[in-house]
């Protein structure tokens, strides 16, 4: 196929949304979810790696598996931080009872806040 014709086909691929991504890249056409789910039991946390593996974000609600355990709460969010950390995802909390988890192609907004409680800073604009 000549220069042209390939230009021509990759440029019908895009307008179509079946273009292929480049080598080490999902697929453009591969949706993410957000997905939201309860940590009931430690093992619950090996669920939550491999949806972010697959490059899905969730959002954790720890309190069914805080009123087991606190302890079982902290080694859960302690094993999710040194994931996220290994795969270069992000992890936060959103109010008491929430965790959300970010596969790397996904960076969780913070503002920067003042040591001495003054006027919140944003990181980004």
């Amino acid at each position: 196929m000549s220069t042209l014709g390939k230009a021509i086909e990759k440029f019908v691929n895009r307008i179509r949304g079946t273009e292929r991504a480049p080598a080490g890249y999902a697929n453009a056409s591969t949706k993410v979810y957000l997905r939201a789910l309860l940590l009931r039991t430690l093992e619950d946390v090996e669920t939550v790696k491999r949806e972010v593996k697959s490059g899905n974000i969730l959002i954790l609600r720890i309190s069914p598996l805080a009123r087991k355990s606190v302890e079982d709460v902290k080694q859960a969010v302690d094993d999710l931080c040194a994931f996220t950390k290994l795969v270069g995802g992000d992890i936060a909390r959103l109010g008491e009872e929430r965790v959300v988890v970010t596969p790397s192609s996904v960076q969780i907004w913070r503002e920067e806040t003042s040591i001495l409680g003054e006027a919140e800073t944003p990181t980004a604009a």
